[in-house]
């Protein structure tokens, strides 16, 4: 209840939430101090003393409709040290928590402004008239995973082949960097000082479990941090567009924040709708369709900072469910607000040739089934490989002469296993695409881009989403129900025998999957370049 009162701001779940467990840490002895300090001071005239010792510069920050302590209050204490004051209109008790952008610019100016001019560093800086500046474009790909970094290598390229005279800057985070700078791509210095996304969600996973909604909802520090590099880099780079693949950063705070969005923005993503698992109960569907109301009235207050909004697929790939009670649904509201690319392999399966002739490039022996198993780019899934490694003994019993190519990706460490005969282990694979092409089947998490790499070139595959996590649990499968694609498998209930079973069957069953167009990196560029 108090602290309702304190976030009077719609949509202050998270803040609520995390107040409540903070003073949840407290002691009795600490809120008997609190009430006793009152008796300190206990009259208008002691607090007005206090205040007029101050000598400092004071900066007061303080919402309208505060609903314990009155504007008044922050007004009077201006005039008595003769501080600053910003009212926050619309701002509840603790606008530091509720709009931590606006607060920390605020505070980061008003420190500059005080700072004796003998203690400031020293400012150089160039501008340039704005028709002598090149055309640049600041791209910003999500750095969970590899997924998002070769649909968006190949949108760059189509993009400066729509664009010639286009400079494209990166700010993105490992292993994402190691991937574009392996590519010749230009990675914003900036980008050193963006706080790990990759390494928030390891944290929050359990063995094969990523509660992904509450995962984001608790990386909310994680974002305030990263925006606020992104905004510096704007305010100063000139930049005629920045790109954002799953930026929720991004997004939200410009949402938030309109008045700091200086570009045109693109808003690129593969699914819309924060959904509920049932495991969540009421609870959980409350607050994921309150998120997804905060979306839903961000987009139609400020149309203005989506410029375009990309939806990397078709209509029919988003789930047919609503964005909550009394809320629309989602395939409708997102065929209104989106255009479609279709989606985005980052290769064309063509160009890869002859498969034959691939798997001889790659050592693959002619007369023998490979299967490939990887998790993707980030840390989350080890304990799938371990199962799958574990499941090899059996799976060579039933699927002769079977050889194990086990990708473990830039962020596990491929030691972690034993060698075994017929298993290979490896770290990361750069061009792992032609890998899965050439493959006999493949088991994979339940990551999109690798799924469909895998239904873009024909190749069976055994798919375990991750526990919990609605995005590869109920967006991803039902894309791949649309396209006949993969065999889902429920990590808990699958043991050594299932797993054979299963692989067994799948290479014994001719895929007939859903073509996917080759051109979803050309139609993105185009509707991206209308923008430069």
């Amino acid at each position: 209840f108090f602290w309702r009162q304190v976030f009077t701001e719609p949509h202050s779940t998270k803040q609520i939430e995390d107040a409540t467990a903070w003073t949840l840490e407290t002691d009795a002895e600490t809120l008997i101090a609190t009430v006793q300090a009152r008796d300190e001071i206990d009259s208008y005239d002691k607090t007005v003393a206090l205040l007029e010792r101050i000598t400092c510069p004071v900066l007061l920050i303080h919402g309208t409709d505060d609903a314990l302590m009155p504007p008044s209050r922050s007004e009077a204490i201006a005039d008595i040290t003769g501080g600053d004051l910003l009212l926050v209109s619309g701002g509840g008790h603790c606008p530091q928590a509720r709009d931590p952008i606006l607060v920390n610019r605020v505070l980061r100016e008003f420190i500059d402004r005080v700072t004796p001019p003998a203690q400031r560093a020293a400012r150089r800086s160039t501008w340039t008239r704005a028709l002598s500046r090149p055309r640049r474009v600041l791209y910003l790909s999500s750095p969970i995973g590899l997924g998002h970094a070769r649909r968006d290598l190949a949108i760059a390229r189509e993009l400066r082949a729509q664009r010639g005279d286009l400079r494209i800057d990166w700010l993105t985070q490992h292993p994402v960097t190691a991937f574009l700078e392996q590519a010749g791509e230009s990675v914003h210095p900036a980008a050193a000082h963006l706080a790990s996304e990759s390494a928030h969600f390891e944290t929050e996973a359990q063995e094969h479990s990523l509660h992904a909604f509450q995962a984001v909802r608790r990386m909310d520090e994680i974002l305030v941090s990263n925006f606020s590099v992104l905004q510096d880099i704007v305010d100063t780079g000139d930049y005629d567009l920045v790109v954002g693949d799953e930026a929720w950063d991004a997004d939200y705070f410009w949402h938030e924040n309109p008045e700091l969005k200086r570009t045109a923005f693109v808003w690129m993503t593969d699914f819309v709708g924060w959904l509920p698992m049932p495991e969540g109960g009421a609870g959980e569907a409350a607050l994921s369709a309150d998120y997804n109301a905060e979306m839903l009235e961000h987009v139609a207050r400020f149309a203005r900072v989506r410029d375009r909004s990309v939806f990397v697929g078709e209509p029919d790939d988003i789930v047919p469910d609503t964005f909550g009670p009394g809320l629309p649904s989602i395939r409708d509201w997102t065929s209104a607000h989106y255009d479609f690319s279709g989606y985005i392999t980052g290769f064309d399966p063509a160009a890869l040739g002859d498969r034959d002739a691939l798997r001889r490039e790659l050592g693959y022996p002619a007369d023998v089934p490979v299967v490939v198993a990887t998790v993707g780019g980030s840390g989350v899934g080890a304990d799938l490989l371990r199962k799958v490694i574990g499941a090899y003994p059996a799976a060579r019993k039933q699927i002769d002469g079977l050889r194990l190519l086990v990708v473990a990706g830039p962020r596990i460490d491929p030691s972690l296993w034993p060698e075994h005969d017929g298993i290979d282990v490896r770290g990361y694979v750069p061009d792992l695409h032609r890998h899965l092409a050439a493959c006999d089947a493949a088991i994979i998490q339940g990551g999109l881009t690798t799924a469909m790499e895998l239904v873009a070139t024909g190749r069976p595959f055994l798919y375990f989403p991750l526990a919990s996590h609605f995005e590869q649990q109920r967006h991803v499968r039902h894309r791949l129900d649309r396209h006949r694609a993969g065999r889902f498998m429920n990590y808990a209930d699958a043991d050594a025998d299932a797993i054979a079973a299963a692989l067994a069957e799948e290479l014994a069953r001719p895929p007939d999957y859903q073509r996917v167009p080759g051109d979803g990196a050309q139609r993105a560029a185009a509707l991206i370049a209308e923008l430069i």
